[in-house]
């Protein structure tokens, strides 16, 4: 049976839910969902992993702690199939770790794990690189033929996943910038009345002089109109 036909409607299905965004969505989330999926969905796969490389940065995720070990170790190692996809970008194929000659020391490492064979695809999708390992506790769990297959629905999935998931992280930050800026004018805002109440000068006056101020202490007009309204409020609360 070739990856053609391992690829159900079910694995399909589960791969495009990834895509799906709520307010608990997280880049972790979405990589986790990937791995377990991927478990769970290709046939004879025990277990799978992803690294994301961003800004030479890492995450690594997968659907068992021991396999995020094992791939964190091939780059304490130097070897192994995750290494190999990320540095030549083709996949990479243990068909039985028993038997592997290129990687002795991560063949060692993944039968302790109980890994047999091992797939690794790698994805590109720009500006990040993915790299997504099935493992099976049974030798030859995956077949060379239609790998091909499986990688461009990964890459099609994952794209789809990944490029919602980086829109929505901006429109986060982009609102809590917002909150933050709007609560700082507030904030500002608040400032300007105690001092015009004290001084009896104008709004603009007001602010000209947290600007003074912010600039002879080296602080964030905002910080220091904190800072006032707190003073202020605290001074209340003892009267």
């Amino acid at each position: 049976m070739d990856f053609k036909a391992m690829i159900t409607p079910g694995l399909a299905r589960d791969l495009a839910a990834l895509g799906r965004l709520s307010e608990e969505t997280s880049t972790e989330r979405v990589l986790r969902g990937l791995t377990t999926t991927l478990a769970t969905g290709v046939p004879g796969c025990s277990g799978g992993s992803v690294e994301q490389w961003r800004d030479s940065r890492v995450l690594v995720s997968a659907s068992h702690s021991e396999l995020i070990t094992l791939v964190e170790a091939e780059r304490d190692l130097g070897e192994g199939p995750s290494l190999e996809a990320r540095k030549t970008g083709r996949r990479a194929t243990v068909p039985d770790v028993l038997h592997e000659a290129r990687w002795p020391r991560y063949a060692t490492l993944a039968v302790s794990y109980g890994v047999r064979s091992v797939l690794v695809l790698p994805v590109e999708v720009a500006p990040a690189q993915f790299v997504v390992g099935l493992y099976s506790v049974r030798p030859d769990a995956f077949p060379v033929e239609g790998a091909a297959a499986l990688a461009d629905m990964l890459a099609e999935q994952l794209s789809v996943a990944m490029a919602n998931m980086w829109d929505f992280d901006e429109v986060r930050t982009g609102a809590a910038q917002l909150q933050e800026a709007l609560a700082g004018r507030s904030l500002i805002d608040q400032a300007k009345g105690i001092i015009m109440k004290a001084s009896g000068c104008s709004a603009e006056d007001a602010f000209e002089e947290l600007r003074r101020v912010s600039q002879q202490h080296q602080i964030k007009v905002a910080d220091l109109a904190r800072q006032l309204v707190e003073e202020h409020q605290r001074g209340s609360r003892r009267r």
